[in-house]
């Protein structure tokens, strides 16, 4: 099935959506009013300031917005899954990512531990900029061993829950059935995630077969680097021109 499809479409035209869809994430994340505006939306604060009690639909739908809408979430899998061919290794990174940022939105809300969302929001490009190297082997011509890609995952999955907490707290939710509304944000954020991912897993996979993949793979993951550091860039720099 595969190979037919492929036969029906031109190496050009594969990689080059492929292509086209790495490059439209990255340029939407190096736009300042992105990188600044990921937040919350004026509409959907208003919204939650205004209601009480359990409420899962409409929080399982603000989880999918935002993560759809998170652009440096989205960058960081891009990378994770970049040179991934095996589902159950997708999988594994996957879900070793969504038990990191779960834990850490959940608990981060829920007991109100505060940060500046842009210092974290600087960690999370960071992250960006960490697995771009990590795929151009970086850290091995560099310091001569290969980190544990594993555990990074985990990591950095922390401090992207961490970030979404941020934003959580800022619709004030209330607290009664606090906990409830978390999961039904937390579901949504996984539902958000998948369909994104496979979106992305799609054209990379289609680029994959083709041999433009391995002409370019250094040169979208050095556009993906640069990204992260313009996203870290600018959220140092919302930290320090941003009154208190």
């Amino acid at each position: 099935m595969h190979q037919s499809l492929l036969k029906n479409m031109s190496p050009l035209s594969t990689a080059h959506r492929a292509f086209v869809l790495l490059a439209l994430l990255i340029a939407w994340s190096l736009m300042p009013g992105a990188a600044f505006g990921h937040a919350v939306a004026e509409g959907d604060k208003g919204y939650i300031q205004e209601i009480t009690g359990v409420h899962f639909i409409p929080f399982m739908y603000l989880g999918a917005k935002h993560m759809i809408t998170g652009y440096d979430h989205l960058l960081f899998l891009a990378g994770v899954i970049f040179f991934l061919y095996r589902m159950e290794h997708i999988a594994i990174y996957v879900t070793l990512f969504a038990i990191g940022h779960s834990t850490t939105m959940i608990l981060g809300v829920y007991y109100n531990i505060t940060m500046s969302s842009y210092l974290i929001d600087a960690i999370i490009g960071l992250s960006v900029v960490y697995k771009a190297l990590d795929n151009m082997g970086a850290y091995q011509r560099w310091f001569g061993f290969q980190p544990n890609t594993k555990a990074a995952t985990l990591i950095f999955g922390l401090f992207h829950g961490f970030g979404l907490a941020t934003k959580v707290q800022e619709y004030q939710i209330a607290p009664d059935g606090l906990l409830t509304n978390l999961i039904a944000f937390n579901v949504g954020v996984e539902i958000g995630q998948l369909l994104a991912l496979g979106a992305i897993l799609i054209a990379i996979s289609f680029w994959r077969r083709t041999d433009s993949f391995w002409r370019h793979a250094y040169t979208a993951n050095v556009a993906m680097m640069c990204a992260g550091f313009v996203l870290t860039g600018m959220h140092l720099t919302g930290y320090f021109v941003t009154p208190a």
